[in-house]
């Protein structure tokens, strides 16, 4: 699937919604450990003020994929980045995460993945779980997959929590399959 991973955190300028650095480190190294893929923690937060909307309280997601596609990086390798702020597209109320299909870049935040945004008390693991899932379904969109009707893959649409965590942390055969034919050609 993916051989390199560049975890990048995000936030304001000011320094909200950087995600806490060992949150990401344990986010690569439950990647590496399941993907057996290179990974790389930036532990210098990408300013993404440029896409932040005042009135949503916001990050719009698919401006920072493209500053995340345009940093250098390895040939093959995929740019994570990774934040505690809400995102959105402007088709929708919020997204989880956001990928270039068949590109070098994804986005994912933890904001509406956190147990805390439900008024419940804290689940660092449920979090990580959920990260993880979230990741996976977003390097799924930069290999090239699209969203998959069964519930149980990785690649499963989820505009809820509890989508998310009725995925799998993998892939379906078929989507496995896709994955392992791309790979080879």
């Amino acid at each position: 699937m993916v051989e390199r991973i560049h975890f990048v955190p995000l936030g304001l300028a000011n320094s909200d919604g950087v995600p806490p650095l060992e949150l990401v480190v344990r986010l690569a190294a439950e990647a590496a450990r399941l993907l057996g893929a290179s990974c790389h923690v930036d532990p210098s937060p990408l300013d993404v003020t440029f896409s932040y909307d005042e009135l949503r309280r916001q990050v719009w997601s698919t401006p920072v994929l493209a500053r995340l596609a345009s940093r250098p990086h390895p040939p093959g390798a995929v740019v994570v980045g990774v934040t505690s702020l809400d995102l959105f597209v402007p088709v929708f109320t919020f997204v989880f995460g956001e990928a270039q299909v068949a590109g070098p870049a994804a986005v994912i935040s933890q904001h509406r993945l956190r147990e805390e945004y439900y008024g419940l008390p804290p689940n660092p693991g449920l979090l990580l779980e959920r990260l993880l899932k979230e990741l996976l379904h977003e390097l799924g969109h930069t290999q090239g997959l699209r969203h998959c009707a069964d519930w149980r893959c990785v690649m499963s649409s989820a505009h809820t929590v509890e989508r998310i965590d009725v995925r799998q942390a993998a892939f379906c055969a078929d989507c496995a399959r896709f994955l392992h034919n791309r790979s080879r050609g």
